[in-house]
């Protein structure tokens, strides 16, 4: 019997400083990333047709009464910064959970028919049926939560393979957009500008009351994600692998995907699906930390710096006001393209 071969002192110290540089670069992205979140959102309250100091701005959040900032601030641009900021960390953490699990990235809900369920079940509550506001928000949810659920019991077959899952999932979003389509070509003019404006993705008009149960599902959701970090890595190694370590392999793919449709359900319901968010901010995130270890919280800050950046952008620097779900598709889309072709020539993997 061949005795197996000790590595040498030098290979593994080469090896314990290259974790602790890939650590320490993991902690410093991190940390960018957060700085940038909040000044982004910082921005989102300060800049506007009015301008107001960081000064006045605090001392509205503290809940002082200041003449004029209290009503902007306040009662218009808090409420929507702070979905920008809860609905981008939502999206990117429920992305990159899915493509984590499936080790795939078009195993995104903007991809898998998710944000399609939701979508049609909007459009159908706002033409159809004529309703709005709650309403709208409690049929999307649950039209969310049910899509997942079919998809997830017609991919179950001894297991839920991701290729498979996928699949369905493509098939469901065509089917869902189909119903989408065929509700807006019923539409009179002022439902179909209603549903448009909440099929785009949109945060103008954001009131406290759609905040609130976006920003509570993210409380509750979020850690049950984080919480399932080291399981969910080690899906990624295979599921005979993942069991092998320990892992229970459905009920941990069973979990994450009921806490990411979860995030993804409430974050819609309050601003739309908005484009390529959860699509791009695990790749995104990827390219930035590296490939190793968790993008859980990378993907996040990058879902929220997107949604808070492009909807400023919609706002203030285009000309006129955009949708913040246009500005994430145009440029969502393009930089999709240039990933793809950038890995193929690299001869990888997004």
């Amino acid at each position: 019997m061949t005795a197996l071969a000790t590595p040498s002192p030098s290979t593994v110290d080469a090896v314990a400083r290259g974790r602790v540089r890939r650590a320490s670069r993991r902690r410093l992205v991190v940390v960018a990333l957060a700085v940038l979140v909040v000044t982004a959102y910082t921005v989102s309250l300060m800049v506007g047709r009015t301008s107001y100091p960081p000064g006045d701005v605090l001392r509205v959040v503290l809940g002082e009464e200041v003449p004029g900032a209290t009503f902007t601030v306040g009662r218009l641009r808090l409420p929507r910064a702070t979905l920008a900021l809860v609905a981008g960390l939502g999206f990117g953490l429920a992305g990159v959970t899915f493509q984590t699990m499936l080790r795939n990235p078009l195993a995104s809900p903007d991809v898998i028919g998710i944000s399609s369920g939701a979508s049609a079940a909007a459009a159908f509550a706002i033409v159809i049926l004529g309703w709005s506001g709650t309403a709208v928000s409690l049929t999307a949810i649950v039209a969310a939560l049910t899509v997942a659920l079919m998809i997830y019991t017609l991919a179950f077959k001894d297991g839920v393979a991701g290729t498979r899952l996928i699949l369905i999932g493509i098939g469901v979003a065509a089917m869902c957009t189909s119903i989408t389509s065929y509700v807006l070509s019923q539409a009179g003019a002022w439902d179909y500008a209603e549903a448009l404006r909440w099929l785009t993705g949109s945060l103008n008009g954001t009131t406290w009351e759609a905040t609130v149960p976006a920003l509570l599902a993210l409380v509750v959701l979020a850690p049950v994600l984080l919480s399932r970090t080291r399981d969910l890595s080690a899906l990624q190694l295979g599921d005979d692998t993942a069991s092998a370590l320990g892992v229970r392999v459905e009920r941990t793919r069973l979990v994450a995907i009921v806490a990411a449709v979860g995030l993804i359900a409430f974050a819609t319901a309050a601003c739309g699906p908005i484009a390529f968010v959860s699509f791009l901010a695990g790749p995104i995130a990827a390219r930035i930390v590296g490939p190793h270890g968790s993008l859980l919280v990378p993907a996040a800050l990058v879902g929220a710096l997107l949604v808070l950046v492009a909807d400023l952008a919609g706002q203030y620097a285009l000309g006129t006001r955009y949708p913040v779900g246009v500005v994430t598709g145009v440029l969502g889309a393009p930089y999709l393209i240039y990933l793809i072709v950038r890995t193929n020539r690299a001869g990888g993997s997004l």
